[in-house]
């Protein structure tokens, strides 16, 4: 106590811890008299002890209104002390500063008092302290008293304005904290941080923009505040910088990229709109920095193309675009495999736009980098494949321009037509869906004739003989109805005359044996009718079931069509084309009398001319009049079949191809027996010969068909 007194006059002393201010305020003016003569008799060492005195008899003090009296002398003593104040500071302002975090409201008050005063008295040394101001400064703006976070406020506009004027203030030191502080939730916090990043980024001197790396994803994170204002004040700040950025000819773009990207799938929309335009600047000014970042830059970018709000799908495709268009290589760093990695992820998402343009990318990769693409291929050739089951067309056709891409290589066209059919065969659905646009899309992109001849050499060897017959079916549809097709199908016209028609009809009538009606249209569509018509007749009674019947309904429709015109034509000169006659007759005796197809064909024969005129002028009956028979053994030189039939160049072994039906037929024949015993000895259901008619043509023909069949 003593040594308090001597310090401190006891009155001064006394008055300090009054419970009323007023007291306590003019205790204060009184010790700030006695600094000021001590400062002229130049007494440090009696200054020291003062400041030690209030530290400890009031500001460590466990009475509340001793500590209020202790923040009070400091301060007092510091505009005593005024331009000496300096070199006391490290004894003065650490109590304050505790002073920040005292459970008493109204101390904490004080605390802010005292230290405004004080900061006003020193100015420039007051940098020396800051990242511990500023750390309590940062907790006072969320006191939880109105009065506290007023008298902060004031005393945080005050160390801004110092920090702008000072050349001491250290960035490097004081981004550290800042960092710390950017995920902090309390709305006044964030207000109090924005705050600072905006007035120190105001200051010429200091480069905030080579640390906004350290505190983007903060201010990213203000943009979703459920407060308008932190939103407002968060964007308004990540504007400038992006302005500054554009106007920067050094910036570290890698490092925001990676926050960015992360942001960009952020559940908040501005967030998201926010980030992807940076994106979009990014990628439009970054270049070389950001080269490795691409694929992580994609694969923000793709999920964006199928937002729900559209300004984001705008920015998104703008962005996608100008990814896509920049001209890099390996060499500089570009990763293939890495683009082509999130590509693939890419392809399973639920929006069809992201799938579309993630199919675009590995395009138009195929078209920059084919050889390291093909590295690659093995971990996107499932996927690919499995996109082919897609919901939507316009995904499909994009997927068989890739394959079709691949495929130019020899080795990955087999690959993929294999692939191809063991797809088909594993899902049925796939073939009934997607086949026909699959096969034509690829006949496009690809030589029809080669995608034809690979199909027709794998369903060779097919041992779901089953799975044969139907996908058989569904080419040969394809074949006969397709615009695609048209130069195939003349190709197989002139089968009787020239060396590639033959050897095509060679390669399809392989596979084509699993179907009886398959191999009829390829006849017809060869003009072998001698041929076709031997096949007709090479059948047996179970090869005329309901599925059969209603293929050949189809067929008999499909006459009737544009393809089939020539056909309809030659049947103006029955005499000429007398095997073609044999050949449909043969196929209205197989037609029950009471359906739809059976109408229609004979409707059409009873067109053809009742006089048939022969060179010599001869006329020939060839009116239903006259026996069937008398043509079964008719032979007119008009028919290409037997004018080519010995031709030892251009000749088709029909005898051979005849077995080679015949034998595959016996195998479809021996599984459907062994199916019938199999079924009879676990006495299950009898398989009926009419099932599955739906999916070879619609309930109506099939239900035509089965009750003709039945009456015959």
């Amino acid at each position: 106590m003593s040594d308090a007194l001597s310090a401190i006059p006891a009155a001064v002393h006394r008055n300090l811890s009054d419970k009323l201010y007023e007291k306590r305020k003019n205790a204060a003016l009184d010790l700030e008299n006695a600094v000021k003569a001590l400062i002229t008799s130049g007494d440090h060492d009696k200054i020291s002890k003062v400041i030690d005195v209030l530290i400890k008899d009031f500001a460590k003090s466990p009475q509340a209104n001793h500590r209020k009296g202790g923040l009070i002398g400091l301060a007092a003593v510091t505009v005593g002390l005024a331009s000496e104040a300096a070199q006391y500071l490290e004894q003065i302002v650490p109590p304050v500063i505790h002073a920040f975090f005292d459970q008493d409201s109204r101390v904490r008050y004080y605390a802010c008092e005292a230290l405004y005063n004080i900061a006003k008295v020193v100015r420039g040394e007051f940098i020396f302290f800051f990242n511990d101001i500023f750390d309590a400064l940062c907790k006072l703006s969320a006191d939880s008293d109105a009065n506290v976070q007023s008298a902060a406020h004031l005393l945080d506009r005050l160390v801004k304005d110092i920090v702008t004027e000072s050349d001491q203030f250290s960035i490097e030191e004081f981004i550290p904290l800042l960092k710390e502080r950017m995920n902090v939730l309390n709305p006044y916090v964030r207000q109090f941080l924005v705050g600072w990043i905006t007035v120190l980024d105001s200051v010429p001197d200091i480069d905030m923009l080579g640390f906004l790396p350290d505190f983007l994803d903060g201010l990213f994170n203000m943009l979703s505040d459920s407060s308008h204002e932190i939103r407002q004040q968060a964007d308004s700040a990540l504007s400038e910088f992006l302005q500054e950025i554009k106007n920067s000819p050094s910036v570290d773009y890698g490092r925001m990229a990676e926050i960015l990207v992360q942001r960009a799938s952020s559940p908040d929309e501005f967030t998201r709109l926010t980030a992807i335009t940076w994106i979009n600047e990014f990628v439009k000014l970054g270049g070389d920095q950001l080269v490795r970042y691409y694929a992580d830059i994609l694969g923000a970018i793709l999920p964006c193309i199928s937002d729900k709000e559209e300004k984001i799908r705008v920015v998104a495709r703008e962005t996608n675009e100008e990814l896509r268009s920049i001209h890099v290589e390996p060499s500089d760093g570009f990763d293939v495999g890495a683009i082509l990695s999130v590509a693939r992820r890419q392809l399973s998402s639920d929006n069809e736009a992201t799938r579309i343009e993630a199919l675009n990318w590995i395009s138009t990769l195929l078209n920059k980098h084919r050889t390291e693409v093909l590295c690659f291929l093995n971990d996107i050739f499932d996927t690919l494949l499995k996109a082919l089951s897609d919901s939507s067309d316009d995904v499909v056709l994009l997927v068989l321009e890739v394959h079709a891409g691949v495929a130019k290589d020899p080795q990955y066209f087999r690959q993929l037509i294999v692939f191809l059919v063991h797809n088909f065969r594993a899902d049925n659905s796939l073939l009934e869906r997607r086949g026909a646009l699959i096969v034509r899309r690829l006949c496009v992109l690809l030589d029809a004739e080669r995608v034809y001849r690979e199909l027709s050499t794998i369903l060779e060897g097919e041992d779901n003989l089953d799975f044969a017959s139907t996908m058989v079916q569904a080419l040969n549809l394809i074949l006969i109805t397709s615009p695609e097709l048209s130069k195939l199908r003349d190709l197989l016209k002139g089968s009787l005359v020239n060396r590639e028609g033959k050897e095509l009809f060679v390669a399809l009538y392989a596979s084509w044996c699993h179907s009886p009606m398959a191999i009829i249209s390829l006849c017809l569509l060869a003009q072998a009718y001698q041929h076709a018509s031997v096949v007709i007749q090479s059948l047996v009674e179970e090869d005329i079931n309901v599925k059969f019947l209603v293929q050949l309904d189809k067929l008999i429709r499909l006459l009737e069509t544009p393809i089939f015109t020539y056909l309809r034509l030659q049947l103006l000169e029955p005499g000429r084309f007398t095997w073609l006659l044999k050949t449909l007759y043969g196929l209205l005796m197989l037609l029950p009398q009471q359906s739809a197809a059976f109408k229609i064909l004979r409707t059409r024969l009873k067109t053809v001319p009742t006089y048939s005129f022969s060179g010599g002028g001869q006329i020939s009956r060839a009116s239903s009049g006259v026996p069937f028979s008398q043509y079964m053994h008719h032979r007119e030189d008009g028919d290409a079949e037997d004018n080519n039939i010995n031709n030892s160049h251009q000749g088709i072994n029909f005898a051979a191809r005849l077995q080679q039906f015949e034998n595959v037929q016996n195998q479809h024949r021996g599984q459907a027996r062994n199916k019938v015993n199999y079924s009879y000895n676990t006495s299950s259901t009898s398989a009926s010969k009419f099932t599955n008619i739906t999916s070879w043509s619609s309930d109506a023909a099939a239900s035509d068909l089965l009750s003709a069949n039945m009456i015959v």
